[in-house]
């Protein structure tokens, strides 16, 4: 299901999440320049580099680089071409795998951030967004923390803005294309219909990966948007001061 709009109308600038999207897509144009394309993304040097890897950050000392194409090489010692761990733990979030996957993040982050950033305010809904890609992180880790593979994207965070938004609008309509294979419709499903499918797929697929996954890990992330949904279930009742009304429903004839 891909979100094109809600009904929900717009009130103050959001600048705090039209910053974050620029600053997404400045991140990626960034790396896509150290190598890569624009559309399969950075190589996987740069999301080594700039990604938040499990084994480091629960292995204090250690650093990880790339050795070959497909293997690290983890060391407990400073490493070429590695950045500080804490600092990854904010770089991943800036970091993506190819335009699908930012087009995707930003997508979402623009139709149900701007709405959560006007009930909070600019600066609550920044720290909550950055704290929620932390917390998302953190459960990720928990859930792997041998893990050597590379957790980047903002999903985790942006997971966070879609929890908000379901806590304080749930019965907002979202026009929404839904794909089946070869058939595809647009229909308008209330907010809490489509987030709440969005999470439960997210739920089932990081349970099927724990108990399928190898010791590695890999494949996306699905335990850090189960973690940053869970955050903002937890903390949007705490920050939003302000809420939208909902526009009246069509009369039905």
């Amino acid at each position: 299901m891909i979100p094109i709009k809600d009904n929900i109308p717009g009130g103050r600038f959001p600048f705090v999440t039209v910053g974050l999207i620029f600053v997404n897509f400045l991140a990626y144009i960034l790396a896509v320049r150290h190598g890569g394309s624009f559309i399969s993304g950075p190589t996987v040097q740069e999301e080594v580099k700039y990604g938040a890897i499990p084994f480091t950050l629960t292995h204090p000392g250690w650093h990880c680089t790339l050795f070959t194409q497909t293997r690290l090489i983890c060391a407990h010692h400073a490493l070429p071409n590695t950045l500080p761990t804490w600092q990854t733990v904010f770089t991943a979030m800036f970091m993506h795998a190819s335009i699908i996957h930012i087009g995707g993040n930003m997508l979402f982050l623009w139709i149900f951030g701007n709405n959560v950033e006007d009930a909070m305010g600019p600066v609550k809904y920044f720290l909550f967004y950055i704290v929620g890609g932390i917390c998302a992180l953190g459960l990720q880790v928990a859930i792997g923390p041998n893990s050597d593979v590379p957790t980047l994207g903002a999903s985790g965070a942006i997971a966070a803005v879609l929890a908000g938004y379901i806590v304080l609008y749930p019965r907002a309509r979202v026009l929404t294309l839904v794909i089946i294979i070869f058939f595809f419709t647009v229909i308008e499903l209330p907010a809490w219909v489509m987030l709440g499918i969005w999470f439960a797929t997210q739920a089932v697929f990081a349970a099927v990966g724990l108990t399928t996954a190898s010791a590695g890990g890999g494949g996306v992330a699905y335990f850090a948007h189960v973690g940053g949904f869970i955050f903002g279930l937890l903390t949007v009742r705490l920050l939003a001061t302000r809420r939208k009304r909902l526009p009246a429903p069509d009369p039905v004839y």
